[in-house]
């Protein structure tokens, strides 16, 4: 691969990773939204078929079976990445605040460092004190973002819980798509192959939770313009582009490297609540996403020195 080339990735790795970062900051937004008429499940099930859809419109050809091992790990990765994860996230936010959720979601990064280190031992190299510390200072950031001057710390154990839970979850994923990108499959076919193993298990599961499938009920919920168009967002955009500009960017970038820009999610997701719904910055606020950008540079910066090509 000649210099023009490899620069020339790095930059699109670059634009995927900022794209995906805006859209994924404002699904806390949408999703919160959507609780009120829909359940955690409800929205998990109809996020993923309308993702599945547009994706089968990009991408109309299937990804041919090779073997059972390459087929684990994309189950693996619709298991973890899409199916547990987004159900994880959306219960969480049923019991746990959005401050809470974004700050221990956010710590996703380091895990993901530590399942590069366990699971792909030849692509990366140990964690030392520079990450570390670029790490707590990213989390410091996201925290003040979060509590955004008011620092009252609400304990909500089960949503909290449920929230770690999300972040080493994701962390698998990134491992499993770290993989899959070894197989130089076209991003788009792995995509949608990932959303295929998904949608298998949200069917499985739909034997186990109760979905609301009354006349009277959707058609309250889909005679609001709002409802449908953030279930579209986040189907389409979110779910369906976002997975391909991720899986793509942890290709052209490194999983560890891309992963880190987890950390700018919330300062989005700040950006978002003043443009939306009208809140405004504080001087707490200002000052996290400060702190938020410079462990991210921090930490980067770990990764540029010490992280192999394709990490």
């Amino acid at each position: 691969m000649n210099r023009y080339s490899t620069t020339r990735k790095k930059g699109i790795g670059y634009i995927f990773t900022f794209f995906t970062v805006l859209v994924w900051g404002t699904t806390f937004i949408a999703t919160k939204l959507l609780l009120v008429s829909f359940s955690s499940f409800e929205i998990l099930v109809i996020r993923f078929v309308i993702g599945y859809a547009a994706l089968s419109l990009m991408s109309p050809k299937f990804l041919p079976f090779k073997n059972i091992k390459d087929e684990l790990i994309y189950a693996g990765a619709g298991l973890t990445g899409l199916t547990l994860y987004q159900l994880l996230e959306n219960i969480a936010l049923n019991y746990s605040t959005a401050s809470n959720v974004s700050i221990i979601i956010s710590s996703a990064p380091l895990f993901t460092a530590i399942a590069m280190r366990i699971f792909m031992k030849e692509e990366s190299k140990p964690l030392n004190l520079r990450f570390i510390f670029g790490f707590l200072t990213a989390i410091t950031g996201i925290a003040v973002i979060s509590f955004n001057g008011s620092f009252i710390l609400k304990i909500n154990p089960l949503g909290d819980l449920l929230a770690l839970c999300g972040a080493v979850i994701w962390a698998l994923y990134s491992v499993l798509v770290s993989k899959i990108n070894q197989k130089s499959h076209p991003p788009l076919a792995s995509t949608r192959r990932i959303f295929f193993y998904c949608l298998i298990f949200i069917i499985l599961l739909s034997f186990f939770i109760p979905v609301d499938i009354s006349a009277q009920t959707q058609m309250k919920r889909f005679s609001s313009i709002q409802n449908i168009g953030l279930l579209l967002f986040l189907g389409a955009a979110a779910s369906a582009l976002c997975f391909v500009t991720w899986n793509t960017a942890c290709s052209f970038l490194g999983t560890n490297k891309t992963t880190l820009y987890i950390y700018l999610i919330p300062v989005v997701t700040v950006i978002a609540s003043i443009i939306v719904l009208g809140e405004k910055i504080t001087l707490p606020g200002s000052i996290g996403c400060a702190l938020t950008i410079a462990g991210l540079l921090i930490s980067e910066d770990i990764f540029k020195k010490n992280v192999k090509k394709g990490a």
